[in-house]
């Protein structure tokens, strides 16, 4: 039997499996929008976490965030920053599926919509929202003239000025295109949780896990390859199947879908054999064997540049770093050797060279480092 449902002066017509709420049921839901009805709520599909074991410190994370939402008395906010593939979607994922356990509805937000800032606000129950890579969705997206910038049309709605405390999640590759007023104003997004790369413990235990015990011996080759080349879970998981299929790395590896497109930027760190050293910031191919590298350093007020070949620079598996030994290093003077006094000449000769090490520039940290 169809079912009649009024509002003020108009009356519309259902059909017999309508189901009225006082309340969001918790589940996962994503906001549509229809030229004739408006914005409406959809049934999201359920969310599975396929993965066996979780890595890292999600959940700490997860428990973190759903036990302190019970003790604020306006919104919360978060952001999940970092590059793709390195466990903000799992994140994700995760915190939704326990967010709905605990009661709360969720709600994911994967496009802009003009207006759908107020229709959030019209939700007065306490639920999750969760937009889904913020910086492309909400960033590059130019107003329309007299409309305001979608970031900036979210404010409001951040702040907490509508009726219902929410728990607001957004998720970015890129932190240069949110908002100033996101970043750094913890009123409106109280946590920041950055997701950096595997460190070569994580490597290890990830690949421990997914590789057959014969091929654990190319684990190492593993880690030192992430030395030149940001590796994520991705790539990891892509490399443990390939791995796992008998192939050594070195061949795996040619055909994969993880390029060097860009020389990358190191630390280089020149050691003499008395203990002195210096360092040098400089873009390197460290693949390219052909190539003749040139690094400039100073010791004891003497600049000089080095001069090494690229099939020279190895890989020390015990301390997990690059290096060129002493004896592939050639020192070259700044100044013009002919023209240098004798005395000049002898404090050139007296600098021996143990090694150069190439440490990849990581990105600057976000957050700050008080242990003690």
């Amino acid at each position: 039997m169809s079912k009649i449902i009024s509002t003020g002066s108009t009356f519309r017509i259902y059909g017999d499996d309508l189901v009225t709420h006082n309340q969001l049921p918790a589940q996962i839901y994503s906001i549509r929008c229809s030229q004739m009805t408006g914005f409406y709520l959809e049934k999201h599909a359920d969310i599975e976490i396929n993965e066996d074991k979780i890595y890292g410190v999600h959940m700490e994370k997860v428990n973190k965030v759903l036990n302190a939402f019970p003790n604020f008395n306006k919104n919360l906010g978060v952001i999940l920053s970092g590059a793709k593939g390195i466990g903000k979607s799992l994140f994700s994922k995760i915190l939704a599926v326990e967010a709905v356990k605990k009661g709360l509805p969720v709600i994911i937000v994967d496009t802009y919509i003009p207006g759908i800032a107020n229709f959030i606000e019209e939700i007065e129950q306490e639920v999750l929202v969760m937009f889904d890579e913020f910086d492309k969705t909400f960033g590059n997206i130019k107003a329309a003239d007299g409309m305001a910038n979608p970031q900036t049309e979210l404010l409001t709605l951040f702040d907490g000025l509508a009726q219902g405390k929410k728990l607001y999640v957004i998720t970015c590759n890129n932190l240069n295109t949110l908002s100033d007023y996101l970043v750094n104003r913890p009123g409106r997004f109280h946590y920041h949780f950055r997701f950096d790369y595997p460190t070569d413990s994580e490597i290890t235990e990830y690949m421990r896990d997914k590789l057959h015990k014969e091929y654990y011996g190319e684990i190492s080759k593993v880690i030192a390859f992430s030395k030149r080349v940001s590796l994520n879970y991705d790539c990891l998981r892509a490399i443990a199947f390939e791995l796992n299929t008998g192939l050594q790395f070195q061949e795996a590896i040619k055909d994969m879908n993880i390029l060097h497109i860009n020389n990358t930027v190191y630390i280089a760190t020149l050691y003499t054999k008395d203990g002195k050293k210096d360092t040098e910031e400089k873009s390197l191919d460290l693949f390219d064997k052909t190539a003749n590298h040139s690094l400039y350093f100073t010791i004891d007020g003497k600049w000089f540049y080095t001069k090494f070949s690229g099939v020279d620079v190895r890989y020390d598996f015990d301390r997990h770093i690059d290096f060129v030994d002493g004896k592939d290093i050639e020192i070259v003077p700044d100044d013009d050797y002919d023209d240098l006094t004798e005395e000049e000449k002898k404090k050139y000769k007296a600098i021996k060279i143990d090694h150069i090490v190439f440490a990849r520039k990581e990105e600057k940290g976000l957050h700050y480092n008080l242990s003690v």
